[in-house]
């Protein structure tokens, strides 16, 4: 991960993670970040059992990977999303 995160996009960024119709291509085109940078900057701000338990809730999960979504599923934001300042999707 080469790009410096201020607090308020890592807490957005872990939000967006924990969050299931959220998929890891939304975290990138907001942020950057690809699945394997979202996963170390879980792990290095989560406590381990906290990522374990996440880890395990996304493994494989069709809602967080595009690919495994199907062509029903090309939204991906949520209907609160509008309410989130610090959100670039929602400004357009």
């Amino acid at each position: 991960m080469e790009k410096t995160l201020t607090d308020a996009e890592i807490d957005r960024i872990i939000e967006m993670a924990w969050e299931d119709r959220t998929n890891f291509d939304a975290i990138l085109f907001q942020f950057g970040l690809m699945e394997k940078d979202v996963i170390a900057l879980m792990r290095q701000e989560m406590k381990p059992s906290s990522f374990r338990m996440w880890r395990k809730r996304v493994s494989g999960r069709q809602s967080k990977h595009a690919k495994l979504r199907g062509m029903a599923a090309t939204r991906f934001k949520c209907s609160r999303q509008k309410t989130i300042s610090l959100n670039k999707i929602s400004k357009r």
